[in-house]
C-alpha cells in the first residue's frame, strides 16, 4: 500500500468520541463480533483508523454500505484488500432495504467458531452480542433498523446523530450493542476532504469553499464525464470562482440583479454528493500515490 499522509494534519475530535472508544473498550469483553462500517466510496478514508486499540481480536465483518452509489470498480479493489488483510466483507446498500440474511449467515458462522471454543472450555452457547462501529453518518442507525425489522433508532443524513451506547435486541439469539460515530485524532489532509465531502465530519471544521472545489477537483480527475453531466464542466479555470459562475448559471444560483449566489452553488455541489444524485464514484483511489 502507498504512504497515504500528508504533512496537513487537521484536528477534529470532539470529547464524546474519546469516551466513546473508552466505553467500548470497558464492555468489550463482552462482545463476540464486530460490525465496521464503511462508506463503499471511501473506503479507506471511512475506516477507523484506530479501532483495533479498542476493539482488540475480535472477530470483526466490514459492511461495504452505499455501493449502489460508489464505483464498483475501484472499489471492489478495496474490498479484496481488506478480504487479503483476513476480514469478513459483506457489500450493502442499506438505504435500498436489502437482504439481510447473507450478513446474519457469515455472523451465525463466526459465532459457531466461538460457541465451539466456549464448549470445549466446559461453557455453554450464548445469545450472540455485536457491536456496531464506524464514522459519524456511514449508515450504522439504518444498518440497526433493517436488522430489527423496524425503527429502532433514529437516522440523520448528518454527523452525531446516536449520542450513547446502547444496547438492542434483534431477536431471542442476538442483540447489538450501538455507539456513536467516532474518529481519531488527527485526520490527514486528504482522509479529512473525503470525510467532509461525505457529510462524515461537521460542516463547519473544513470551509464549504475548500470542500467544494475538492469535490469538483476529484470528479475533473476521475470522472470528467460525470462532472460534464451534472455541471457542465468540461475543464477548470484555474480561479475556481470562475467554475462557480458557470455551475451557477447553469443551475440558477443567482441573486437579485442577476449576481452568483456562491454560498448557494458551494450548497449545490456538496449536495449532489449528499444526496446521492451523483453515483458511481470512489474517492479512496486505491492506485494513488
Amino acid at each position: 500500500m502507498e504512504n497515504r499522509q500528508n504533512s496537513t494534519n487537521i484536528n477534529w475530535y470532539p470529547g464524546h468520541m474519546a469516551k466513546t472508544k473508552r466505553l467500548i473498550g470497558e464492555k468489550i469483553n463482552l462482545i463476540d463480533v464486530v460490525y465496521e462500517v464503511v462508506d463503499a466510496r471511501i473506503p479507506y478514508s471511512s475506516k477507523i483508523k484506530d479501532i483495533d486499540h479498542f476493539i482488540k481480536n475480535k472477530p470483526r465483518i466490514i459492511i461495504f454500505n452505499k455501493v449502489d452509489l460508489c464505483d464498483k470498480e475501484e472499489t471492489n479493489k478495496w474490498i479484496e484488500y481488506y478480504k487479503n488483510l483476513g476480514y469478513k466483507v459483506i457489500e450493502l446498500s442499506l438505504e435500498k432495504n436489502p437482504d439481510m440474511k447473507p450478513l446474519i449467515k457469515m455472523t451465525n458462522e463466526l459465532m459457531k467458531e466461538i460457541n465451539q471454543k466456549r464448549e470445549s472450555k466446559g461453557m455453554i452457547k450464548r445469545k450472540t452480542r455485536i457491536l456496531i462501529v464506524g464514522i459519524p453518518n456511514v449508515g450504522k442507525s439504518t444498518l440497526i433498523n433493517r436488522l430489527v425489522g423496524r425503527k429502532a433508532v433514529n437516522v440523520g443524513n448528518r454527523p452525531g446523530v446516536t449520542k450513547n451506547l446502547d444496547w438492542i435486541r434483534i431477536n431471542d439469539n442476538m442483540e447489538l450493542l450501538d455507539s456513536p460515530g467516532i474518529l481519531w485524532p488527527k485526520l490527514d489532509e486528504e482522509n479529512a476532504f473525503n470525510l467532509a465531502s461525505f457529510t462524515a465530519i461537521k460542516e463547519e471544521i473544513l470551509p464549504l469553499y475548500d470542500v467544494s472545489e475538492y469535490i469538483i477537483n476529484t470528479l475533473y480527475k476521475y470522472y470528467p464525464n460525470t462532472l460534464k453531466t451534472r455541471f457542465d464542466i468540461d475543464k477548470l479555470d484555474d480561479d475556481f470562482v470562475t467554475t462557480l459562475e458557470i455551475i451557477g448559471k447553469k443551475r440558477g444560483c443567482l441573486m437579485h440583479g442577476g449576481e452568483i449566489d456562491y454560498d448557494k452553488v458551494i450548497s449545490v455541489i456538496i449536495n449532489e454528493i449528499k444526496s446521492g444524485m451523483i453515483k458511481n464514484i470512489t474517492f479512496d483511489r486505491f492506485d494513488r500515490n
